[in-house]
């Protein structure tokens, strides 16, 4: 196919795309994050309205959102205010498909320039079965947006590289200068743009040294001087819609990527089979997170491409091959090797992979252009075609959580299920709360009534004016008081998951994908659970137990009933029958860590300290968090083992430094033997009281 019909293709391409994105992002749901940054921003609107009166924005302990300039959710919501938009959240993920299709068409667009029209159009096609990518364009106003800013500042960064930093067009110029500045308005790790800008300008003139053996040393200090112009204006560009940065444009930005870099939030997720902390997970929790959710054909066009990097790099772009290779390799090496605190899969690394599909992409147009025998290549294209449907048969069945895609690696999202994350960003309670909107109305449910869930579901159900809304931790469900609820099932224990506990008793509706429960609507069988849980604040233990025995006839499958339950119990003085019920919860689950703690402590205070071993040392191998019970468990080697219980102390002061309990413990053990070094302890205990 000739270059002219190439580019009219490559353009109703990009056309169709932005045409079926923005009719996608109709059906997306609120994601994990969304919510709080929306409200930020509202924080942030204030901020500016009041001329900086209003200093909620500068002020968020618990989100840590001042140190994010997220211009993105800013935007939409300057742009919601200005023409009175009342679906909030259905604008957001229009403007977020928007950002997301320009970030496809950006990197389309430098395929384009690195290989014509036919290597632009398959990077189109490649972005068009990445179910991933997809997922997060509809409603990720911050990771989507920050590809957008990467890949465009590698490209313009590369323009004007390949122009020798003279001749390349105001436009080009300015596109740069905006890349950068919108890098920085979302993180602040956004500098790196900046950075690059200088390094490509350093690598031009060491290959220009090396292949002419001379520079001009003036050419050199007013390509300098035009690349730090370039990076100062793109950074206080970046700045204009970023409070926090505003009240000190150089300090704050450097203490918000110092946050970023070690992020105080840390949760639990799956991976591997296992519940693990997102600062305790395995060195290759990121590339084997990428390696089963992208689709296997751009792992084919990345190996094409280095079958045939040989004759790509020859030509007159190498300079530009080994800087997008190392721009979109170097952040993935950065953060294993910084033991970085990661999670929700790759989410945080989206900007990488415009780069990797530029690159398969290559691979591939090489291929079909150095390929001389007509079978092999016949071959190959039918093979690729194959590659393409699993991710196109996944998102037409899984419309529109494409986000949850696993490859053939894995067995796609049945495979994955228990042993990896899949709604962790809570998509699927769209389709539960709306589903639950029917029920009501259907049933005529006017009266007044509480629907509980584990994310919030409020604006699904807007148009009910009778509900009120409960918050809850999954495994604390029955402790609240609600009629309805709406489950995701995320951050729950994978045992949990494996062994059909979830979805819980009571559900009514399963929203699935690929045969793999989402999302539960939950009609309440008792309150008695809530009514135990009342009784148990008055210290009223025996009518909690009798509550708690009601609310297991109907719950049988909930270890936290068990648990509250054989607490009553031990409160009563009733030791064994207590035990029981502890016994019956870890049937339920044999991880659950409340009941773990009191099995150990009962069996203390009785003086078995074998048991009370195995039940704490089982505690910390379920959860290396659990801080309470090195502190505990020291307690019973220090009779015997001080040796062993300072081992225990010291690795719990390594993750967590500050834990008093575990100071004063430490320090208790070498009262008799080392007084000196208690002191020691009690000085670096009073540096944070």
């Amino acid at each position: 196919m000739r270059e002219h019909h190439l580019k009219i293709l490559f353009f109703a391409s990009a056309f169709l795309l932005l045409v079926s994105l923005l009719f996608i992002s109709r059906d997306a749901g609120i994601s994990g994050d969304e919510e709080v940054h929306y409200l930020h921003s509202e924080e942030v609107f204030e901020y500016f309205a009041t001329f900086g009166k209003d200093r909620d924005a500068l002020n968020t302990p618990q989100t840590h959102l001042q140190y994010y300039g997220q211009t993105p959710d800013n935007m939409a919501t300057i742009l919601i205010h200005w023409f009175g938009i009342e679906d909030v959240y259905g604008f957001r993920h229009l403007f977020s498909s928007f950002i997301g299709w320009l970030c496809i068409v950006v990197a389309a667009w430098f395929a384009v320039w690195l290989k014509g029209y036919r290597a632009g159009i398959i990077t189109l096609i490649l972005f068009a079965v990445s179910p991933r990518f997809l997922g997060h364009l509809q409603n990720n106003l911050k990771d989507i947006p920050f590809a957008l800013a990467y890949i465009a500042g590698v490209f313009y960064t590369l323009k004007l590289t390949y122009a020798r930093f003279k001749s390349s067009s105001p436009i080009s110029i300015s596109l740069l200068i905006a890349s950068i500045a919108f890098s920085v308005s979302i993180r602040a790790g956004g500098i790196l743009l900046a950075f690059y800008l200088l390094f490509a300008g350093v690598l031009f003139y060491v290959v220009e040294y090396f292949d002419r053996r001379q520079i001009k040393w003036g050419d050199v200090q007013r390509t300098f001087v035009k690349l730090l112009v370039f990076s100062a204006a793109g950074y206080l560009l970046g700045l204009l819609l970023w409070p926090y940065a505003l009240q000190n444009p150089i300090v704050n930005p450097w203490k918000s990527y110092q946050v970023m870099t070690d992020f105080p939030t840390t949760i639990r997720q799956i991976f591997e089979g296992q519940f693990v902390w997102s600062d305790l997970k395995p060195w290759y929790y990121l590339p084997k997170y990428m390696l089963i959710t992208i689709p296997l054909v751009v792992f084919t066009g990345l190996v094409l491409f280095i079958f045939y990097s040989k004759s790509v790099l020859r030509e007159r772009h190498r300079i530009t091959y080994g800087f997008l290779i190392l721009t979109t390799i170097f952040p993935v090496l950065y953060v294993i090797l910084l033991k970085a605190n990661l999670y929700g899969a790759w989410r945080h690394f989206q900007f990488v992979y415009p780069g990797l599909v530029i690159l398969a992409a290559i691979g591939i147009n090489e291929f079909l252009v150095q390929a001389k025998l007509k079978w092999v290549k016949v071959a190959v294209v039918v093979v690729f075609v194959g590659l393409l449907i699993h991710p196109v048969r996944f998102m037409t069945k899984s419309h529109p959580y494409y986000y949850l895609y696993y490859n053939q690696l894995v067995g796609g999202v049945n495979g994955a299920y228990g042993k990896y994350e899949t709604d962790y960003y809570y998509h699927t309670m769209r389709s539960g709360a709306e589903w639950l909107s029917g029920y009501l109305s259907e049933n005529n449910l006017k009266g007044r009534l509480v629907v509980g869930s584990n994310f919030p579901v409020k604006w699904y159900l807007r148009d009910h004016p009778n509900l009120r809304f409960e918050q809850f931790q999954y495994q604390f469900r029955n402790d609240k008081n609600w009629d309805y609820a709406i489950i995701g099932n995320s951050y729950i224990q994978p045992g949990q998951l494996m062994n059909g506990n979830f979805p819980p008793e009571g559900t009514i509706h399963v929203v699935e994908v690929d045969n793999v429960p989402l999302c539960a609507v939950v009609k309440r069988r008792t309150k008695a659970s809530w009514l135990a849980l009342e009784a148990y604040r008055n210290k009223n233990y025996a009518l909690a137990e009798d509550n708690f025995k009601k609310a297991l006839i109907q719950y049988k499958k909930d270890e936290h009933i068990y648990y509250r339950l054989g607490k009553s119990l031990s409160l009563q003085g009733k030791s064994t029958e207590a035990k029981e019920a502890l016994e019956s919860a870890l049937s339920v689950n044999p991880n659950y860590e409340p009941a773990l703690k009191l099995m150990g402590q009962l069996a203390f205070q009785e003086n078995d300290v074998v048991v009370a071993k195995y039940y704490f040392e089982h505690l910390l191998e379920v959860n290396p968090k659990f801080f309470s019970a090195y502190v505990e468990l020291a307690e019973i080697y220090d009779q015997t083992q001080p040796e062993r219980a300072r081992e225990l102390l010291k690795t719990c002061l390594r993750i967590y430094p500050k834990y008093k309990p575990a100071i004063r413990a430490l320090a208790e053990t070498y009262q008799e033997t080392h007084p000196e070094i208690v002191d020691k302890y009690w000085e670096y205990l009073n540096t944070f009281n």
